[in-house]
């Protein structure tokens, strides 16, 4: 639980730093979407052997990096334009 929670509160300060800013120039859009896939593999896996926690905390982790992922996605053009 608390190896789930930390994983999933780590993904926080780059949420708010970019909905804050709108900067995703240093993000990779290839890490997140590996980050995303894997998440929901997890969770996919968590689901199948009726694990809560797993569920949860990929659940959780899918949510935020993917909202990452969103942003990247929506500035794709602004970022290659800026650098």
């Amino acid at each position: 639980m608390v190896a789930g929670t930390l994983s999933t509160i780590s993904f926080l300060p780059q949420v708010w730093k970019i909905w804050r800013e709108g900067d995703t120039r240093s993000i990779s859009l290839r890490m997140y979407s590996v980050t995303v896939s894997a998440f929901t593999l997890w969770l996919l896996y968590g689901v199948l052997i009726n694990n809560w926690p797993i569920m949860i905390f990929n659940a959780l982790s899918l949510g935020l990096s993917g909202s990452i992922l969103v942003m990247k996605w929506r500035n794709r053009e602004r970022d290659k334009d800026e650098g």
